[in-house]
């Protein structure tokens, strides 16, 4: 395993680590929220904000130790079919255009963010800020270009 694989694997799951206790988090949100909205007649005002924004940290930071796993559905029953070598270039090639594509996701969702904090845009019910949560997702976004990069180094590699 060389240098640059480490770093994206460790880094892969410690985001995977953060989105297992944000779930942890939020559950534990959503019961205080039960225990006080039947106890005290009071909720917490936001709740099904904070836990979307949470949500949406989860799947942010998880996905890229999924692609790490090779945990995600995949359908490749004709690239089964094809020899090694054909599975290597083809695998190769949509890991390269699935770079280019993360990484512009991860731009473009970073400069949303950007636009959010200069708008000073907050949420409708809890009035906080939303930026971070969308840096968040640009940042796991990236990390899954990471992991894909990793993949085609390996690929290029091989041959």
């Amino acid at each position: 395993m060389n240098k640059f694989d480490k770093i994206v694997t460790k880094t892969s799951r410690l985001l995977d680590d953060i989105a297992g206790w944000v779930i942890v988090a939020a559950m534990a949100l959503v019961v205080i929220n039960i225990i006080l909205r039947a106890a005290l007649n009071n909720p917490i005002k936001g709740v099904y904000e904070y836990t979307g924004y949470l949500m949406a940290v989860v799947i942010g930071f998880a996905i890229a130790q999924c692609a790490v796993e090779k945990t995600h559905i995949a359908v490749d029953f004709f690239i089964d079919k094809l020899n090694p070598l054909a599975q290597s270039v083809i695998d190769t090639v949509f890991s390269s255009v699935t770079v280019i594509f993360l990484v512009f996701s991860s731009i473009q969702v970073l400069i949303y963010g950007i636009t959010v904090v200069k708008s000073g845009e907050v949420s409708a019910t809890a009035h906080i800020p939303f930026y971070p949560f969308i840096f968040m997702v640009s940042a796991g976004l990236f990390m899954l270009s990471l992991v894909e990069l990793n993949k085609v180094v390996k690929g290029v590699a091989k041959k």
